[in-house]
């Protein structure tokens, strides 16, 4: 390894982008074999919620979790077979220290897990912790929980947050086919916060800030970008990659290291 592995923000967005021709999942599979192989990932998703405790994957091989419905048959045949990664499961409760952590056999690879990583790593042969979004955590405690976590960067392990950054179903059909002026003010805004590592711009949000209530609405497709944000190193730089936005959700994601990578995939989705 000659130098530290990326974290990743990386907007998953529907199940239909895994089976439709799209320009996202396109970047992905050609940007997946460009990455220095990690010696295992570690996966905030959104799609796994917990409260008071922060869960992390246990079992040999976690199960693929198809948690949606009324999808095509072959969503549901999809399956994202990874080893779970024992070691990093150990090291994370350690690093976590008082922040509260522990192991759960009962979920597996949900599609914020296997929705991004299959088209990056489609052999699923690199070893995987997935975690959850523990809603008993301020976002400053989620940052401060990634920072613990930011070392394992450096011992080979990519970090992945999982969600969407304007992520609302409820919104979502109503302006399907439109970049809404409150999605694309709320995106740029964040992304500028994301490049100047403002902190307080990505947790600090007024009551009256109606952009950032209709963009992070329930919260948990927000939450796994501050892990990527919190474990950032002194010497990343900021890529941005799949800045597009459909109706009330957008597929912007961000790289944190060493971004010159994006360059020999293509230029980037115009937003």
């Amino acid at each position: 390894m000659t130098h530290a592995q990326p974290a990743f923000f990386i907007g998953h967005g529907s199940p239909m982008t895994m089976i439709t021709d799209n320009p996202e999942r396109r970047f992905l599979e050609t940007l997946g074999p460009l990455l220095e192989r990690p010696k295992a990932i570690l996966t905030i998703t959104a799609h796994w919620e917990s409260q008071g405790t922060t869960r992390i994957s246990e079992g040999e091989f976690p199960r693929t979790i198809h948690d949606f419905r009324g999808f095509p048959q072959e969503l549901y045949d999809m399956q994202y077979p990874a080893p779970l990664a024992a070691d990093l499961h150990d090291k994370v409760l350690e690093l976590a220290g008082d922040i509260p952590v522990r192991g759960d056999a009962s979920w597996g690879f949900d599609h914020g897990v296997w929705g991004v990583l299959r088209p990056l790593f489609p052999e699923a042969d690199i070893p995987v912790l997935a975690m959850s979004v523990n809603h008993s955590l301020s976002p400053e405690q989620h940052l401060e929980l990634a920072r613990r976590l930011a070392p394992l960067r450096r011992e080979g392990v990519m970090i992945v947050g999982s969600g969407n950054v304007v992520h609302n179903l409820r919104l979502y059909h109503a302006t399907h086919g439109t970049k809404p002026d409150w999605a694309v003010a709320f995106q740029d805004r964040i992304t500028a916060a994301v490049i100047a590592n403002d902190h307080g711009a990505l947790t600090q949000f007024t009551r009256d800030d109606q952009a950032a209530a209709n963009a992070i609405n329930s919260g948990e497709h927000y939450l796994p970008l501050l892990y990527a944000v919190g474990a950032r190193l002194p010497e990343d730089e900021v890529g941005v990659f799949n800045d597009s936005i459909e109706g009330a959700l957008s597929m912007t994601s961000y790289m944190l290291g060493d971004p010159s990578v994006l360059n020999k995939v293509a230029a980037p989705i115009a937003a």
